[in-house]
């Protein structure tokens, strides 16, 4: 049997009270990353189901999407029914619905493309992830399904920006609290969590580490803080944790481990005047960022444990303008291959630039790694940027006078981030004042580091065999 946690009985006995009072409350439940909140939402359901096994009605339950959100809460509920004792009591009907008794559960898909009117919902209605669903559909196609009933709304989820479904529950809900003093918004973020589990406590302690206390993941997923809207992709801290001491080198030191970033320009930039190359407003560049990697027996591991992670320092860049990739080519196969011998390679390799891509695979094996931009793929370069970052893990070279380091903190500055609904973020340098080839290969030399995985020499587990 599962025995919920203080905090989570809190939250049950609210919810429990207004169904069976028929309150019809609508509440809102934060709960820190992996805090417990699905179990939480079983149990209930398991709760409920087991009070109106002879009295029947419904159960709805509301995830994002199908697969995989949905499927996985009808099968924690069919796994608790049988740890309950119901095993072989249970049924299971058309895919999406779970019944015992005259009581079910019926789970569906909250996606904008999903049938979901004529469904009631007289026990309980239940949104999860909240702060993914859109507003419009759950106004028009879900509330209402409780309407005739009165029935008891729960939305669960992790804050994100304050444009969200959640947050706007929420919000209602902290000015129904002031005026009846009844209790509807339930928030713990990961500290109260780890006052029940103190090994939880230690691995949101390690990823603060990791991540940086101001990283939006850290901020929305464990400290429950939404983002207020987008800005300045970094901040004065952060870009003074960027700022190295180390000085810019031409050429490999004996021994050390090397890593780019290639950020490759679109080929109808026309050919401009190399003087005039690092002035705003200029055109598209292909930029190559070559970093050091430094281990130490003293690295952090990370989430999984499974490897160090280095401090990756920017020793080098080339970059080229007006010239078509395949007279650049030759140019990066020597400078990655003869000059850097370079451990892992990291590619834009979108569009146009999936051919160069190919060229250097071809030329340089598996260390050549190709990098699409997507939505996701890229909002995902930018999260580990800044954990990069606010881990004092990436530094930049010391202040040369180079167009080159110019142009770097240029683009450090203007870098915006734009953080969306679907829990992804965008960072750029807008046109108006610029490119931003130097930040992409910045964050493109950060997954190459991520990716290169060295072996330990045996004896000493600080040293990497290259």
């Amino acid at each position: 049997m599962i025995k919920l946690r203080p905090y989570q009985q809190e939250i049950a006995r609210a919810i429990l009270n207004s169904v069976w009072e028929s309150r019809g409350l609508t509440f809102s439940v934060e709960i820190a990353r992996q805090g417990g909140k699905n179990e939480l939402s079983a149990i209930l359901e398991v709760t409920l189901l087991t009070l109106y096994i002879q009295r029947g009605g419904s159960i709805i339950k509301a995830s994002p999407t199908f697969k995989p959100q949905t499927v996985i809460s009808m099968e924690r509920l069919k796994n608790r029914l049988d740890d309950y004792g119901y095993n072989g009591i249970w049924r299971s009907q058309m895919g999406y619905i779970v019944s015992l008794g005259a009581a079910r559960a019926v789970f569906l898909s909250a996606e904008e493309s999903s049938a979901v009117v004529g469904h009631t919902a007289d026990i309980l209605l239940e949104i999860d992830e909240s702060q993914d669903i859109s507003k419009d559909k759950y106004t028009k196609e879900f509330r209402p399904m409780g309407s005739s009933t009165n029935v008891t709304t729960v939305h669960y989820g992790t804050t994100w920006d304050d444009s969200t479904l959640l947050e706007e529950i929420k919000q209602t809900n902290l000015e129904l609290e002031k005026k009846d003093h009844i209790r509807r918004h339930f928030r713990y973020d990961w500290q109260e969590i780890a006052k029940c589990n103190p090994d939880y406590g230690r691995y949101v302690e390690a990823e603060r580490d990791r991540l940086g206390e101001n990283h939006p993941l850290f901020l929305t997923q464990y400290a429950l803080q939404p983002i207020q809207g987008g800005g300045r992709l970094l901040s004065n801290t952060q870009r003074a944790l960027l700022q190295g001491e180390h000085a810019r080198r031409a050429q490999p030191e004996q021994g050390k481990a090397y890593v780019a970033g290639i950020d490759l320009a679109g080929e109808s930039e026309g050919a401009e005047d190399a003087a005039l190359r690092f002035l705003k407003p200029r055109r598209d560049s292909t930029v190559v960022t070559i970093a050091e990697l430094v281990y130490s027996h003293e690295s952090r591991a990370n989430s999984q444990g499974d490897s160090r992670l280095p401090i990756i320092k920017v020793v080098e860049y080339y970059s080229w303008i007006g010239k078509k990739h395949q007279e650049s080519y030759e140019a990066m196969l020597h400078i990655l291959k003869e000059i850097w011998h370079c451990r892992r390679i990291v590619v834009d390799a979108t569009g146009i630039g999936e051919p160069v891509a190919s060229f250097l695979r071809q030329s340089l094996g598996s260390r050549v790694i190709p990098f699409k931009f997507t939505q996701q793929s890229k909002s995902g370069l930018g999260f580990e940027l800044l954990a990069a970052i606010n881990a004092g893990r990436l530094k930049m070279y010391a202040r040369d006078g180079s167009p080159e380091y110019q142009e770097f903190w240029f683009e450090m500055e203007k870098a915006k981030a734009q953080y969306r609904p679907n829990q992804t973020m965008n960072f750029f340098v807008d046109s108006s004042e610029g490119h931003d080839d130097f930040l992409m290969s910045l964050a493109l030399v950060v997954e190459a580091a991520n990716q290169y995985k060295p072996r330990s020499a045996r004896g000493n587990p600080g040293a990497p065999i290259m």
